[in-house]
């Protein structure tokens, strides 16, 4: 027997991939969540694909009957991702060399995802004939 889907959802079968379950809250309920709170979710989602009790219930059930263990245990993964994230910001906060070694490994990763993408931009600008251009071997009259 299936039970019920989120409240609110309407849409039972309803497949979400993980990349678009922001978009899909933000549409449906009126949130600002950006791609940055969607790492959220990754985390409870990773939190849970390394749960031995979950994964037992995976390897023993159908997705119907998985759900409801799934849903009994999602409000702990919250918590425990919550609680997770607060022990890195304290750690962030507290300890020096930690914060240096995040600082530097992150800006790394900035830096270069950024240049990468406005050099990603930039060549698909270069490939795009500025209006008013166009050569097309004719002289114009």
């Amino acid at each position: 027997m299936k039970g019920p889907t989120d409240v609110g959802t309407g849409q039972p079968d309803e497949e979400v991939q993980l990349s678009t379950l922001v978009e899909l809250l933000n549409e449906r309920f009126g949130t600002e969540f950006t791609p940055a709170d969607q790492l959220f979710f990754e985390q409870v989602r990773e939190t849970a694909i390394a749960n031995e009790h979950l994964q037992q219930a995976v390897m023993a059930n159908s997705i119907e009957n998985f759900e409801p263990v799934f849903n009994r245990q999602l409000e702990n993964l919250f918590l425990e991702r919550m609680e997770g994230n607060e022990e890195i910001f304290v750690r962030l906060m507290n300890d020096e060399a930690f914060r240096n070694v995040a600082a530097a490994h992150l800006m790394r990763a900035v830096y270069k995802q950024v240049r990468e993408a406005q050099s990603e931009s930039s060549s698909t600008r270069s490939l795009a004939v500025p209006p008013g251009r166009i050569n097309s071997g004719a002289k114009s009259i």
